[in-house]
């Protein structure tokens, strides 16, 4: 590895002369040889007796009747802090005047003569006949570096042997050795031989890099620096490669939504470059309710830290872009904010900012009612018809704290469920939320014990009470642990209870009417962008505890995967789920398999139901007009020989086959009612049958899970 040992960081200043004032003495020296060069062209003119021809006769009229003050100069600056980049501006300049006459000189006023201006545009354009070019250093010798000599011949294009060149040619190429970026002055200087005159670039090469200085850089990694001057150890310190690394640093801030940028650059002696970066760090953060109507400030409901605490910026950080949108995503999460944004504001100390965060609340509850459709429940005129009414409040005590309490009722199923949650639990730093369930339901048991022969139908119901906790675990991921006591059982049409079916299957697995269980929940996601058809995993795992003697022993897990991959203008979704139970569990709770979320073409829990399962799904959609999306599916699922290891067999007496698969075609339509799906699917058995559902949840739109059933449900939410 080359050596570093002449670079350093360190966050103390020190003074060291300016490269200001070396630029003055290259500037100086620039015009004295300027001036020698004229007085070389001067000389040069005495030798010529007779003018042979329009080159010569050019040359004497350059030298009689225009005398130029010739001179080079190279400056080096850099952008204003307010502009993004900060490239370096490297420029090479001749200026070319003409002194005024003595009597102008006198009478303090220049008047020109007749046919003056012209001539001095002319003595731009005259040609003078070059018969040698070579480049020297600073003090007319060779350079002991021939590399260099060579990278400056290499960028003259207009100077050559034997050519004849106008004074605005010769600066051209001044500029071009300049632009080199190797060389912090040029000088050119004309002198005459017995072959003619010869054209000397001397120029001053810039200094061996030996050491780097970065101040201000409190994020910028530190190897970031040293891989963009590793190779630069002990070489000619390059002004465009310094250019690029500038702006290569600069890039890294913007990749990166950071304010920040380098502000100044130096080059002392010894070879050391210091670089000043300006980072704007966070000074303050203050938040501002302005009203929905008149966009004014206002007093809020929510209480500021509450928002606040959501915030990953914090004072004293460099200011990241991207890192406040993911805190205003955050934000309007919570769902109490019907916008968000954050205004940056210079602080009164330079190189920081104020932050504000301006809010607009929304309503914070009411009630709502609507209406659904439950795909699970096909049998009966009204039967999947599904209405409710619901009280919702999202920020109670201004702490976004929600409480919800529904009721949703069919002709055959319902639910009454309260809900409590606290979605940052107060004092925790892991950002756990709590939520408090309360529910009893019932849900037809046609998943598992449906196709009874005298067509009746039973229902279960659930008296469900627990408490859950979740987290982000890290990116992407998140847990949950939760505790549930579940009180189940069985009742026929006339709501009286009933321990077993029409063909003798058990309902229970107590033997009573009711199974209590005391149950461990435990899961853990993963979920890619959140968009429909990206990637998903969830594992899932409850455990039953036998506190008492008659509460059921068992073990369930369940996992889920799905992997969306863009193939031109089409998406391939491929989902794969399975699961396994053992020990005593009620017979209703088997894992059913068929229909819309399963294997489609077959109705619900058709294909079996077992103590295992897989099913594994795979889908092209494409886009055909509009909001409205095509798409071809095939679905297959199988209980893995687990059927008749439900108590009662319950599969094997409705001779359910155990296996199956489904394909078929279907519209997606993202409708005001938020996504849906209508397929029309065949199985192996050359059935039909359509299948309606939702895709996800949208403003508006509920998707919930009535027992085993889909359903899509329709609510009137509060504006």
């Amino acid at each position: 590895m080359p050596p570093n040992d002449g670079v350093s960081f360190t966050s103390s200043s020190f003074k060291i002369p300016s490269l200001s004032q070396t630029l003055a003495s290259h500037l100086y020296r620039a015009r004295h040889s300027a001036f020698q060069l004229i007085h070389s062209l001067r000389k040069s003119s005495n030798f010529l007796k007779a003018p042979p021809g329009p080159i010569a006769f050019g040359v004497h009229s350059l030298i009689r009747s225009s005398p130029l003050l010739c001179c080079a100069s190279l400056s080096l600056t850099t952008q204003s802090n307010n502009l993004p980049k900060s490239p370096l501006l490297c420029s090479a300049s001749l200026s070319l005047s003409q002194p005024s006459s003595p009597d102008s000189a006198h009478s303090g006023s220049e008047v020109p003569q007749k046919g003056q201006s012209t001539t001095a545009g002319r003595s731009d354009e005259e040609r003078v006949l070059i018969s040698e070019v070579l480049v020297r250093n600073k003090d007319g010798e060779e350079m002991e570096r021939k590399d260099l000599e060579m990278e400056a011949l290499t960028a003259l294009k207009a100077c050559r042997a034997n050519s004849a060149l106008t004074v605005r040619e010769v600066q051209e190429d001044v500029h071009r050795i300049i632009d080199s970026g190797y060389f912090s002055s040029c000088m050119p200087v004309a002198v005459d031989t017995r072959d003619g005159i010869r054209l000397v670039f001397q120029v001053e090469p810039n200094q061996e890099f030996h050491g780097l200085v970065c101040e201000g850089a409190n994020v910028l990694p530190m190897k970031f620096l040293e891989d963009a001057f590793r190779d630069a150890h002990g070489k000619v310190v390059n002004l465009k490669r310094l250019d690029e690394v500038i702006n290569s640093i600069n890039g890294w801030y913007t990749e990166r939504g950071l304010f920040g940028l380098v502000s100044g650059v130096d080059i002392f002696s010894g070879g050391i470059i210091k670089l000043q970066v300006a980072e704007a760090e966070v000074n303050n953060i203050s938040m501002r309710f302005l009203d929905r109507k008149t966009g004014e400030p206002t007093k809020g409901k929510t209480k500021p830290e509450t928002i606040l605490r959501q915030l990953t910026t914090k004072k004293g950080q460099v200011y990241s872009m991207l890192q406040g949108k993911r805190d205003v995503d955050t934000v309007s999460t919570m769902g109490l904010m019907a916008d968000v944004s954050i205004i940056p504001q210079p602080a009164g100390d330079a190189g920081k900012v104020d932050l504000i965060l301006n809010v607009v609340e929304r309503p914070s509850g009411g009630f709502s009612a609507g209406g659904g459709i439950s795909s699970g429940i096909t049998s009966g005129p009204l039967s999947g018809l599904i209405g409710s009414f619901a009280y919702s409040h999202r920020n109670l005590f201004g702490r976004n704290q929600k409480l919800n309490i529904s009721l949703e009722r069919g002709q055959i199923d319902s639910i009454f469920r309260i809900n409590y949650t606290d979605p940052w639990i107060e004092g925790d730093d892991k950002r756990t939320s709590r939520t408090i369930i309360v529910q009893n339901s019932r849900t037809p048991g046609t998943l598992v014990h449906g196709n009874q022969h005298d067509n009746s139908s039973l229902s279960i119901d659930h008296v469900t009470a627990g408490v859950e906790f979740s987290r982000p675990l890290r990116p992407k991921w998140s847990g949950t642990a939760g505790l549930f006591f579940q009180h189940a059982g069985a009742r026929d049409e006339k709501g009286n209870p009933i321990i077993k079916d029409f063909y003798g299957s058990p309902l229970t697995a107590s033997g009573k009417p009711y199974d209590d269980m005391l149950v461990a929940k435990f899961e853990s996601v993963y979920t890619g962008s959140g968009d429909q058809g990206s990637s998903m995993f969830a594992f899932n795992m409850e455990q039953g505890l036998p506190i008492m003697p008659e509460w059921l022993f068992f073990n369930r897990v369940n996992a889920r995967a799905r992997k969306g991959a863009e193939i031109g203008p089409t998406h391939l979704l491929l989902s794969l789920s399975g699961g396994h139970v053992v020990g005593n569990f009620s017979p209703h709770e088997a894992f059913a398999i068929g229909g819309t979320n399963s294997v489609r073409g077959y109705e619900e829990g058709a294909v079996g139901s077992g103590r295992s399962y897989v099913v594994g799904s795979s889908e092209i959609s494409f886009p055909m007009l509009g909001p409205v999306e095509g798409v071809i599916f095939a679905d297959y699922g199988h209980d893995l020989w687990s059927g008749p290891n439900v108590p009662g067999d319950p599969a094997g007496a409705r001779y359910k086959p155990g296996s199956g698969y489904g394909y078929g075609l279907g519209i997606r339509v993202d409708s005001p009612l938020g996504p849906l799906r209508l397929e029309y699917a065949f199985n192996d058995r050359r059935a039909k049958r359509f299948h309606f559902g939702a895709i996800t949840v949208a403003t508006g739109l509920d998707v919930q899970n009535h027992g085993d059933s889909n359903s899509i449900w329709l609510s009137q939410i509060p504006k």
